[in-house]
């Protein structure tokens, strides 16, 4: 593994490259619906764009993680970076919601640069520097998260949305051509075991705990897509009605990102010394307590504050869980494991919003925060009980996968 750490900063420009281009399209989809024309279920039709891509990658990640196993890493995120360069630059020419939503669908059917990084990294770099380079990657995420939006609105601003989508895919272009030339995968063996995704599935049951690593994502992604349908207008109500409080929605919304970037490494470097269980129960903890605290704060900087503290806390969660799915599967079945960690991912992306909005339409907004609150620490107590027997059971039970 000569070539780690070239490996790990070009993927980390590739998955910054890749999460910016995201959030420069995807959150200005209902604003561009307008201007194409669509002022009736507006509402509807921005909901169905976003899920869209969460419920076909569901579908479809198995698929791909199979692929990998067979032909490679590397291989499938060249595929789909060059898919969605595709894609964000067909978007420029779309005239009616129905082409946006193919595209969408297409998206999540073809996607999967960011999980294919991360199992690159998983079975590309040295055992005791696993948890601080899937950290670094998570904070290439974040980061990338952040900047999008700022540079999507301004050229949004500048010259128009379609611009925006063509530069979205420019930039993933770019990533990709980076990922070509000085991405090397040397460890990589050819998985020869003859299957199906339905096998696939079959074998993450029967491995407890890579299985209990799936439920955790399925329960950690719900939270976060919960509270995303009432968080920027309760943002919004906390600041008042003043012409900067949708200015501030973002610049507060975006505070758990700013400190995933800046405090993920940290936890994946003491995920390396104290191992990826106990950080992980730290963080499930820190953000089922800071995702409760939020309610108490009535005041925006308060509120802000206590975001920013979460997000601290809530960003060592999933380096974990992706560290945990590296320790608990075998490097042959690595694509497959992470393709099915997105599935559970995107899984939770959908029922999330669901709950969000069905909590937040019947009762006060404070119960999304609870309710949050209370799944991450049911959560966080799943992992204090079966934090031992999981790391035991990964070892015993890695020769069957």
């Amino acid at each position: 593994m000569l070539n780690w750490k070239r490996n790990l900063w070009v993927l980390w420009i590739g998955v910054f490259f890749t999460a910016a281009s995201f959030s420069m399209v995807i959150p200005f989809l209902p604003i561009f619906l307008l201007q194409i024309g669509v002022h009736e279920h507006t509402e509807l039709w921005a909901g169905l764009l976003f899920s869209a891509a969460f419920f076909s990658g569901a579908i479809a990640s198995p698929f791909w993680g199979r692929m990998a196993d067979k032909y490679g890493r590397k291989p499938m995120i060249i595929r789909a970076g060059f898919a969605l360069f595709v894609i964000y630059t067909l978007m420029a020419f779309v005239t009616n919601p129905y082409q946006i939503l193919a595209l969408r669908i297409l998206q999540g059917l073809l996607s999967g640069f960011i999980p294919g990084a991360i199992a690159l990294i998983g079975t590309n770099t040295p055992g005791n520097k696993l948890g601080y380079a899937l950290s670094l990657i998570s904070s290439a995420s974040a980061s990338g998260s952040i900047l999008g939006p700022l540079l999507g609105g301004g050229i949004s601003h500048l010259v128009g949305n379609r611009w925006a989508f063509a530069s979205a895919g420019t930039i993933v272009f770019l990533a990709t051509i980076l990922i070509i030339f000085w991405v090397v995968e040397e460890n990589f063996t050819p998985s020869k075991v003859r299957g199906s995704v339905k096998n696939d599935f079959r074998l993450a049951l029967t491995n407890r705990p890579f299985f209990l690593v799936l439920i955790l994502t399925v329960v950690t992604s719900c939270s976060i897509m919960t509270i995303e349908p009432v968080l920027p207008l309760y943002i919004v109500k906390l600041g008042g009605s003043s012409e900067n409080a949708s200015l501030l929605a973002g610049v507060v919304f975006s505070l758990p990102g700013i400190a995933s970037a800046l405090f993920a490494p940290f936890w994946g470097k003491w995920a390396d010394k104290v191992g990826f269980q106990r950080v992980l129960f730290i963080g499930l903890l820190g953000g089922g307590l800071g995702t409760v605290a939020q309610v108490l704060f009535s005041q925006i900087w308060g509120f802000s504050i206590i975001r920013f503290v979460f997000g601290i806390f809530f960003c060592a969660v999933f380096p974990a869980l992706n560290g945990l799915v590296v320790k608990s599967t075998t490097e042959d079945f690595r694509g497959r494991a992470f393709s099915l960690n997105q599935t559970a991912n995107q899984l939770g992306g959908m029922i999330g919003p669901i709950i969000g909005g069905f909590l937040g339409g019947i009762f006060p907004v404070h119960s999304v925060f609870i309710v949050t609150g209370i799944l991450l620490l049911i959560a966080t107590g799943t992992v204090y009980w079966k934090g031992k027997t999981l790391n035991s059971r990964a070892l015993k039970r890695k020769v069957l996968i």
